[in-house]
């Protein structure tokens, strides 16, 4: 989602080796420890990250198995408002916390609400991401009444850095689903 294809296809003119990765599930964060472990010797490292994450998606589990689903709006930007499509790693983050983003289908990756409104009226939470755009305690009131929901603020970070961090990301949404 970061770099276009020309850019990584430039880029190849000179580097001798380009890794591209993707993640769209946290479970992908497996396959990438084992990838760059590899690619770096560093199968031992690798496998303590993939330990820690085996071990923060079990603890998420236990902490929001029983409790109920809900349908967030996880806005990214304002200005126009943006959100993220069930088909990214964001997304996928959430419902591994039990929250489904809105819409339920959409085919871009990163659409603008006003073109997915209809989708958005059963809406129980609107999460504002500290980033890309960097939603502050100003906007809470602002959303929450735009959206016809409760509003909070959510680390963007801590939901949309794979690798090293996913296993904190989901740590974190397990404390933050408990609040809800």
């Amino acid at each position: 989602d970061e770099n276009r294809r020309e850019q990584v296809e430039a880029l190849a003119c000179f580097v001798p080796h380009v890794v591209v990765t993707h993640p769209l599930v946290p479970e992908d964060n497996l396959v990438l420890f084992s990838l760059f472990g590899g690619i770096f010797r560093r199968e031992a490292e690798a496998g303590k990250l993939a330990a820690d994450f085996r071990a923060a998606r079990a603890e998420l589990r236990r902490e929001t198995e029983a409790l109920p689903r809900a349908r967030v709006l996880y806005l990214i930007w304002k200005d126009p408002w943006m959100t993220v499509s069930r088909d990214t790693y964001i997304s996928a983050m959430l419902a591994a916390a039990g929250w489904d983003t809105l819409p339920e289908a959409c085919a871009a990756r990163y659409p603008e609400v006003d073109a997915v409104s209809q989708g958005l009226t059963s809406t129980d939470h609107v999460l504002l991401s500290t980033e890309p755009y960097r939603f502050g305690e100003k906007h809470l009131a602002e959303a929450a009444a735009r959206f016809g929901a409760p509003a909070q603020l959510i680390d963007g970070e801590m939901v949309s850095w794979y690798g090293s961090r996913a296993a904190d990301g989901l740590r974190y949404l397990a404390r933050l689903r408990e609040t809800r």
